[in-house]
């Protein structure tokens, strides 16, 4: 019987995953078979519980409910217990257990893909939902020296500002800054790494065309770093590279994290070369 893995989001049209994650299983030969469900909110529980049926291995969860989710579900790493936020759900038995990999994909991806080292550094994060949640928590807990949260919402930022500083040492600075004051290219000035985990930019969304930033916001010396993965070069990525600054956009920390996935749900190392092959392709 051909068995399932879920990707749980809302809107989903933008998504790669169901491409490379499929890749994945069919070079094992394994008879699985990865579905896209775009879920409203108000059908979150009952799609998360359909998922404790003997069909299922588990999902992968994308915005808006890597944070929603959590009290759904009956075990939680603890990895995702300090960050506030999963993508990962494995079906065991019928009990549903939730992981966070997006944090180590983040630190593999900035290390191996943008050649990076952020101990020490000072980085400025833009949004606070689940992917800023793991973002954060992985440079507090690599050490970065200063970290400053930008979000729409200032109370969310002051939020997860507060949680990240009962993580951080005590020489690790934390701040939250107004969304307002990104434009000004003095604010960002001694920023060594800049993070986008908003949506702004993302195909087949309602803001496919915006950026957070613009040129003249951008320091040169900086690494750019926009998470979202599609299209692969973004508006933001675009200002960043008439700013002079260097760029690294989404794709490698996507398949990196679904690679975690992948191994947690089968047990076997994922297909690496495979699955960013055939990412790229149906980004293109």
């Amino acid at each position: 019987m051909t068995k399932l893995v879920a990707l749980l989001g809302y809107p989903l049209e933008h998504s790669v995953s169901p491409s490379f994650q499929q890749a994945s299983f069919d070079y094992y030969q394994l008879d699985l078979r990865y579905e896209s469900w775009e879920v409203e909110p108000s059908q979150l529980e009952t799609a998360i519980n359909r998922l404790r049926q003997p069909l299922f291995l588990g999902a992968n969860i994308t915005i808006p409910y890597k944070e929603m989710v959590m009290p759904l579900l009956d075990e939680l790493d603890e990895l995702a217990v300090q960050i506030g936020a999963l993508n990962t759900i494995v079906n065991r038995g019928g009990r549903l257990f939730g992981y966070n990999t997006d944090a180590p994909a983040f630190i593999r991806s900035l290390r191996q893909d943008g050649d990076f080292e952020p101990r020490d550094k000072r980085a400025v994060l833009l949004g606070a939902g689940g992917v800023a949640r793991a973002a954060s928590f992985a440079l507090i807990k690599e050490g970065v020296r200063w970290l400053t949260i930008a979000n729409r919402t200032l109370g969310r930022a002051e939020r997860l500002a507060a949680s990240l500083r009962s993580e951080a040492s005590s020489d690790t600075g934390i701040a939250v800054l107004p969304w307002e004051e990104l434009r000004s290219g003095k604010t960002l000035s001694y920023s060594d790494l800049l993070v986008n985990c908003t949506s702004l930019g993302m195909k087949h969304s309602p803001m496919e065309n915006e950026t957070p930033l613009r040129a003249s916001a951008i320091p040169k010396d900086a690494l750019v770093y926009d998470l979202v993965y599609n299209p692969l070069e973004t508006p933001l990525l675009r200002e960043a590279k008439k700013a002079g600054a260097r760029v690294l956009g989404g794709l490698a920390m996507l398949v990196y994290q679904g690679a975690a996935s992948f191994e947690l749900w089968v047990g076997r190392e994922a297909p690496l070369d495979i699955m960013f092959r055939r990412a790229r392709e149906a980004l293109y």
